[in-house]
């Protein structure tokens, strides 16, 4: 009897250790359908460093971004 209850435990073990590799392999390989959702999905996960966050809003603020080309074509009011 003690010995079915130490294979039963071991067989419980083996499964879990089983279970949770399959579930780490799972969740680290993962295909994605465009380059541009590779990069969508990297970028949510990566975070950026501060330094280059404040170098980032500093140059925005310097440098507003130009007129859109339908508006200087048309002459429209900014």
């Amino acid at each position: 009897m003690n010995h079915r209850k130490r294979l039963s435990s071991r067989q419980t073990s083996d499964e879990q250790q089983h279970t949770e590799a399959r579930q780490h392999t799972e969740s680290a390989a993962r295909e994605f359908g465009s380059v541009e959702e590779l990069l969508r999905h990297d970028a949510l996960h990566t975070p950026v460093p501060p330094a280059i966050a404040v170098r980032l809003q500093d140059s925005l603020a310097r440098n507003p971004p130009p007129r859109p080309w339908w508006r200087r074509w048309f002459g429209s009011p900014q």
